[in-house]
């Protein structure tokens, strides 16, 4: 009898965590409204992170059609740019002689 009550507690701990889980899996795929939007509807997207130093970090964030050049450091939060949606998503060409050099040469 006891090894069956404590199968009985194992298999009611994975159903409620089978149970919890697929409750979280739908709140992120449907939305839940007043808490969390589904994900094609989110306005707000972080393209891409750049560490610059230990506390220093450059993110590339998109609202909407537009994307913003951010700063974040130990100071606080700074927009850099406001990048125009040409240019979103190209990679910029080089300002110097240099680079455009070592972009050319043969790896």
């Amino acid at each position: 009898m006891e090894i069956l009550e404590i199968l009985r507690y194992v298999s009611a701990l994975l159903l409620v965590l089978a149970l919890i889980g697929g409750a979280g899996l739908a709140a992120r795929k449907w939305g839940v409204p007043g808490v969390t939007k589904a994900v094609a509807d989110k306005r707000l997207a972080v393209v891409e992170t750049l560490m610059i130093g230990p506390r220093q970090r450059l993110f590339i964030v998109r609202r909407d059609d537009s994307e913003h050049l951010i700063f974040s450091g130990p100071d606080g939060v700074c927009l850099v740019e406001n990048i125009p949606q040409s240019f979103a998503g190209r990679a910029p060409k080089p300002q110097c002689a240099i680079l455009a050099a070592a972009e050319k040469a043969p790896a």
